[in-house]
């Protein structure tokens, strides 16, 4: 099977969470790195998810899944080791988008291997076919794409900000950015560092006569 890969905004968003063990808490730990509203429904925490609990950052429904639990959700993840139950949440989400850990044929999506380098993401997936080979790939992507990507990746996007204030026609704005961010720097970044990687970066805008987005 394929999947059709997306991004989505979960800011602000109710994802639910069934399940209180060690994949549950990575599960919430990456839905609260993305900024959702997380309700997580299980009768026991690890420590961990209690922590979350204490402190305020999720909501606890201390009992097991039961019908009517889904409701209002934008997205659901299944962490459990109950079949039946996942099973039961996995038809229950309806058209609720709904993730059952490890088993792709209860799902209508799956979680790919990430790697974040600040607004960089990079997903790898193999469609369900071979987890481990999904985390062997990013284990290689992480040694490719090291946290000096977030330096290089937060000074364009400033740069792009200050372009779509400008009255610069669509097309020499699309050609500005893929010169700002075109293999060439990628691979000054990799050989040189990001101050040079940087330098290279205003010397384009200078060479475009856009000294002013300096």
């Amino acid at each position: 099977m394929r999947y059709y890969p997306v991004f989505l905004d979960l800011r602000g968003r109710r994802c639910i969470v069934i399940g209180g063990g060690d994949v549950a808490e990575r599960k919430v730990l990456a839905l609260l790195d993305a900024g959702a509203e997380v309700t997580v429904i299980s009768p026991e925490l690890t420590a961990g998810l209690d922590g979350l609990k204490r402190a305020g950052r999720i909501e606890h429904a201390e009992r097991r899944y039961q019908d009517g639990d889904l409701e209002g959700a934008f997205i659901v993840i299944a962490a459990t080791s109950d079949m039946e139950v996942n099973r039961k949440v996995s038809r229950d989400a309806g058209n609720i988008p709904v993730n059952v850990v490890d088993v792709p044929d209860l799902c209508t999506f799956i979680v790919p291997s990430v790697v974040r380098r600040g607004d960089l993401t990079i997903a790898v997936s193999t469609s369900g076919a071979s987890p481990a080979l999904s985390r062997s790939i990013r284990e290689e992507m992480e040694g490719l794409y090291t946290e000096d990507f977030s330096i290089l990746v937060r000074h364009l996007a400033r740069i792009r900000k200050a372009l779509t204030g400008t009255d610069m026609p669509p097309e020499r704005r699309t050609h500005v950015l893929k010169r700002l961010g075109s293999r060439e720097v990628l691979r000054i970044l990799r050989t040189e560092g990001p101050e040079a990687a940087l330098r290279h970066v205003e010397d384009t805008l200078r060479s475009l006569g856009l000294e002013s987005l300096l």
